[in-house]
């Protein structure tokens, strides 16, 4: 009789396992998405509409938001022992692969001491393309998808869609403080070759990367860029995102840079007892004046740069501009006689002159207000570097002359008037 009962009791025991196995194994896929790898005849979008639903309730961003998928637990599963997250945000275009992101994720795996932060990464997806490959790509994914919004492409550049998209992520950013997460935000075009938090002021509540450093972290003339930063969960940091955000209400069409440039000189600042610190392009640099020393260099960031295809150029010369300096002894790295190759195809022109085109002076911190088009001295405040910024997430080659760019002016809804 036992040893027909044996094999009935192992098949019983076997039955229940893989019944316990199902129920986990399906409890966990809420959580997290499997990877997924998707065939040549298959784009990730196709991949992702097997799992449906997933964009419609991730849109909102509260802590309370689905069973896996929300902020807080994406956060808590990345956050440094002091509560610390790394964000960047992606799209469509940068999502391809070869494109921006998987550059992006390569710095951190050949730079000084850099690698483990891969662990501390959440990679925001501004659409469903972007957030598929972000689960291929990458351990911590968000989606932050808009309904109605198209953030992807050549589609979204300056669109009153555009803009919402970028005034979101502010308060998006403001939600993440008021979580109690200290962040470094970073755009995906920054390379990350050293440890930043070295370098990063121990009183600043918000520091902030530049396009041009004047020398002192404590001069607001500085040219910020809002590219990098890294800010501290606290009362301060929290009603500075709020007015922040709060100011795209005064400043209609702006983008949230420009108005950041305007709100740095704002008596709140002070009456809130924000501490704010510039840091120094020697340590995070870019294509705009980029670092010198790759001793000291820990983030470089490909802005001043039109196109996307000029972008990518100019990011892959840097990463090997990186392997070659680090392949130098340690006699030759101190001589400090390696410098970067870059800009080569990234410029404020399609030529790759930087200077004077149709009369206009190509200068990164002009503004309407103080150029002239077309022989009209135009009052409007639109930076022109933010429309090269804009220009250079897309795949977009348009030349800066001055048509273009009083073309790109008055899309912004700028106040503008003849002199």
């Amino acid at each position: 009789m036992l040893p027909v009962q044996t094999p009935t009791l192992f098949l019983f025991l076997v039955a229940v396992s893989l019944s316990c196995l199902i129920i986990f194994c399906a409890s966990e896929s809420r959580r997290f998405l499997p990877r997924f790898s998707p065939s040549p005849s298959d784009s990730s979008a196709a991949a992702f509409s097997n799992f449906p639903g997933i964009f419609s309730s991730a849109t909102d961003y509260s802590p309370s938001v689905g069973d896996g998928y929300s902020l807080e637990t994406v956060l808590k599963d990345a956050a440094m022992g002091d509560g610390t997250v790394i964000l960047t945000t992606l799209n469509e275009a940068w999502a391809a692969p070869n494109s921006v992101i998987d550059l992006f994720l390569e710095s951190f795996r050949i730079g000084v001491r850099t690698r483990r932060f891969l662990n501390h990464l959440v990679i925001i997806a501004l659409d469903e393309k972007a957030f598929a490959r972000c689960l291929v790509v990458h351990t911590h994914c968000f989606s932050l998808v808009s309904e109605g919004v198209d953030f992807r492409q050549e589609a979204y550049f300056m669109t009153p869609d555009y803009l919402e998209m970028m005034w979101r992520r502010i308060d998006f950013l403001r939600s993440v403080l008021e979580m109690g997460y200290n962040f470094v935000f970073t755009d995906a075009d920054i390379m990350w070759f050293r440890d930043p938090f070295p370098r990063f002021y121990l009183d600043a509540d918000f520091q902030i990367a530049c396009d041009h450093f004047l020398g002192s972290s404590d001069d607001v003339h500085n040219r910020l860029n809002g590219g990098f930063n890294y800010v501290k969960s606290n009362n301060r940091s929290i009603e500075f995102y709020k007015f922040w955000y709060s100011s795209h209400g005064t400043y209609p069409g702006y983008h949230d840079q420009d108005v950041l440039n305007i709100i740095k000189y704002h008596p709140f600042i002070m009456d809130i007892g924000l501490k704010m610190k510039f840091l120094d392009t020697a340590y995070f640099g870019g294509l705009c004046e980029p670092s010198k020393d790759l001793n000291q260099v820990c983030t470089m960031h490909a802005n001043c740069c039109l196109g996307l295809d000029s972008k990518l150029h100019d990011l892959r010369i840097m990463l090997q501009d990186w392997k070659q300096f680090m392949s130098l002894s340690p006699r030759l790295k101190r001589f400090s006689i390696f410098s970067w190759k870059v800009p080569q195809k990234c410029s404020l022109r399609e030529d790759g002159q930087q200077g004077r085109q149709d009369g206009l002076e190509l200068n990164s911190a002009d503004t309407c207000e103080s150029v002239e088009l077309c022989g009209v001295n135009v009052s409007q405040r639109c930076s022109l570097y933010m429309w090269i910024q804009d220009m250079s997430m897309t795949s977009s080659s348009q030349t800066p002359t001055t048509e273009n760019f009083g073309k790109w002016c008055n899309s912004r809804k700028c106040p503008c008037e003849e002199k």
